[in-house]
């Protein structure tokens, strides 16, 4: 009987020529579908993207309308609750009063000065601030305004002149603050606004 024999035949030309063949070849599949993942994960991202650009552009358009309702309430709380009430703090004093300005600015000397509410007679004034929600930085920007009132608005440099601040919202610390530096605080409660200054309250002058 002649020997086992278990020695592997040498590869033939053919067959190292198939090997590279194959190879070849797979190595082209694997970039095929190396690229097809590539283009997925692009097309994924530009829709995210997309998408992210959409809500993004959505909640833009939902903030600038939400900004535009403010500021649209806040010019109806001024027009319509402020200015009555300023008017009738007046009255309460027996002063008859003869002018109501909204939103009067004064630009002199490179100065510049704006004020919500301007209510007059022949010789006192009230400049109110409005706010829809009032901060003790509001308070403090409010002192500067009526520091330079009478210089910016020289035609009322003999009246006298008494600041105000209102609010949609303000917290009892903020109230305290405004009353303490002399300014009239007026408070929305329900459809109306009310001063809420505390009895015996005197009022700064400028």
């Amino acid at each position: 009987m002649p020997p086992i024999q278990f020695a592997t035949p040498a590869p033939t030309f053919e067959d190292v020529w198939r090997m590279f063949q194959e190879n070849a070849q797979q190595s082209k599949e694997d970039h095929r579908l190396m690229m097809e993942r590539m283009a997925e994960s692009e097309r994924q991202m530009k829709e995210h993207l997309a998408e992210t650009e959409r809500v993004m552009k959505e909640r833009s358009a939902v903030l600038s309308k939400q900004l535009g309702d403010l500021g649209n309430r806040l010019g109806e709380f001024v027009e319509h609750a402020v200015a009555p009430a300023v008017v009738q703090l007046f009255q309460a004093q027996g002063v008859e009063v003869h002018e109501v300005h909204l939103e009067v600015s004064s630009h002199r000397n490179g100065e510049g000065v704006e004020i919500d509410l301007l209510v007059i007679n022949d010789g006192a004034l009230v400049a109110v601030e409005c706010k829809s929600k009032l901060t003790h930085a509001h308070v403090d920007e409010h002192l500067e305004r009526m520091e330079k009132l009478k210089r910016l608005f020289p035609l009322y440099k003999n009246h006298r002149a008494l600041g105000a601040v209102a609010a949609m919202v303000m917290s009892d610390s903020v109230k305290a603050y405004a009353q303490n530096q002399g300014f009239y605080v007026l408070c929305q409660n329900g459809e109306n606004v009310e001063v809420s200054n505390t009895e015996g309250f005197t009022p700064r002058a400028w």
